[in-house]
């Protein structure tokens, strides 16, 4: 069978290693990751490189002619950018239109919220889709719900700090009362899922869920403390208590107050007020709008449950964010 010229974008990244890992396992794929000119010999693209992937220099917003030549003969292009490179897409999508890709998956790969109005960062994302519209741009668009590594507590032993980033908030913070059914998903999956999507006509110009779980917060806090013999010092933040801290963050944002700390905080907490008080970050909600469901598409899937991945977490053998 002849393989799939897929090249990703953000390949380095905690999303993209998920991918790029998952294409590999397969063999079904010719991977090119793309790379600022000045990274292409890092580390992390060498050791990319020595895997089997192709390795292209070029600048996102340097002359479109270059982007369009790196994304020649290019089947699916798969961007797994940080937010701070949002923008980026919006010179790629339109070079992809020119060369020709077949399918285009924008960075999403977190929660299911409303186009706009909600969360800053899925404004921005909604920016991205309408732009990949306007060019009548083939496209899947990718949510996952939660992360598990988001939800690892501080313990008293201190167990779990060597996979806790220092962006995180050091108190263990539980949106509204808990109970909130919310998706989640072990990030080793979401490549899988991706292998499977990309490849699956169903899901062309499609947004698909693609989940672990469904649970509540309050759920696997009690499994992380019956797992880990340690009762987790939990804080429990009201609606009008996360609504506050928004608009103080969005307040110190507009003055011009937009460190990494200020922004990532902001976005944890409208995380937060999405999922656990407004309940969006769930299937059904999903299908209200317009979402197919991987679940539903892919009734084999067999994905990692919450108890394996808290497992390795105390084990010492899970992989902390953004490590080698």
């Amino acid at each position: 069978m002849a393989k799939t010229f897929v090249t990703i974008v953000g390949a380095t990244g905690e999303t993209g290693r998920s991918v790029t890992d998952a294409f590999l396992e397969s063999g079904s794929f010719e991977i090119t990751a793309l790379a600022r000119p000045s990274s292409v010999n890092n580390q992390k693209y060498n050791t990319l490189q020595a895997r089997g992937v192709k390795v292209v220099g070029v600048e996102l917003t340097g002359p479109e002619n270059d982007l369009v030549a790196a994304l020649s003969g290019i089947e699916v292009l798969i961007s797994t950018l940080p937010h701070a490179a949002f923008a980026d897409q919006i010179p790629l999508a339109k070079a992809a239109k020119k060369a020709g890709v077949k399918r285009f998956v924008p960075s999403e790969f977190a929660l299911v919220i409303p186009p706009r109005g909600v969360h800053l960062l899925q404004d921005k994302k909604t920016e991205i889709l309408e732009t990949v519209q306007l060019l009548h741009l083939p496209y899947t668009i990718i949510n996952v719900g939660w992360w598990f590594m988001a939800f690892v507590p501080s313990l008293s032993s201190g167990r779990t700090d060597y996979l806790r980033p220092s962006t995180m908030p050091k108190e263990n913070f539980i949106p509204g009362d808990g109970e909130a059914a919310t998706a989640m998903i072990d990030g080793r999956d979401i490549g899988r899922y991706v292998v499977r999507i990309i490849q699956d006509p169903r899901t062309l110009n499609k947004k698909v869920l693609a989940t672990g779980l469904v649970g509540s917060v309050n759920d696997s806090y009690k499994q992380m403390e019956e797992m880990s013999g340690e009762k987790i010092e939990k804080v429990y933040l009201a609606a009008e208590e996360l609504e506050n801290q928004i608009r103080q963050l969005r307040d110190l944002v507009a003055q011009g107050k937009d460190d990494a700390q200020t922004s990532m905080m902001l976005y944890w907490l409208q995380y937060m007020l999405s999922s656990g008080v407004r309940q969006d970050n769930t299937p059904e909600y999903a299908k209200y709008l317009g979402y197919v469901l991987a679940s539903d598409l892919y009734p084999d899937f067999k994905p990692t449950t919450f108890q394996e991945f808290f497992r390795e977490v105390l084990d010492g053998k899970a992989r902390a964010p953004y490590s080698s």
